[in-house]
């Protein structure tokens, strides 16, 4: 079963990063444990393709259920992207989406409220750039291991 975080309610807010072909790097604040930082393989779908996006949610609560919660959650997360989008259902109207895998094969899932999330502007590319950087040459040694599926579409 997959790890919803409370529908959303306890992730702050953060960056993920999908400028690299087939990784994407950032971190995300969730309530409790703070700040995660993200390495993961795989990319973005449809017009988050390629580009770093932001967010923060407006729904977010602080509460202490969260630490119970999450507490077993891996840190860093280092895994395979499975569906990140704005726009990730034809029947459902459009969100931000984001799901992976982690490498112990742990399911998780956040929906945000739409207009929750951004695609960064050139100024907050530059400005989340040397976090990034530092991101990625803290997690770049996690083995590379193959995605969950060969199909891109999957």
């Amino acid at each position: 079963m997959a790890q919803k975080f409370a529908n959303a309610r306890w992730v702050k807010d953060g960056f993920l990063d999908n400028r690299v072909v087939g990784r994407v790097v950032g971190r995300i604040n969730f309530a409790a444990i703070g700040a995660v930082e993200f390495f993961l393989r795989g990319d973005f779908r449809g017009e988050i393709y390629g580009r770093l996006i932001t967010f923060r949610n407006p729904d977010f609560i602080d509460d202490d259920l969260a630490g119970q919660v999450l507490g077993d959650m891996e840190i860093p997360q280092t895994g395979n992207v499975s569906l990140m989008s704005f726009d990730p259902h034809p029947n459902l109207a459009p969100h931000p989406y984001l799901e992976w895998f982690s490498e112990r094969e742990n399911h998780y899932r956040i929906e945000l409220s739409d207009g929750a999330a951004r695609i960064a502007d050139s100024d907050e590319e530059q400005v989340l750039s040397p976090d990034i950087a530092a991101i990625t040459k803290r997690l770049v040694s996690v083995e590379q291991k193959p995605a969950l599926s060969g199909d891109p579409d999957y």
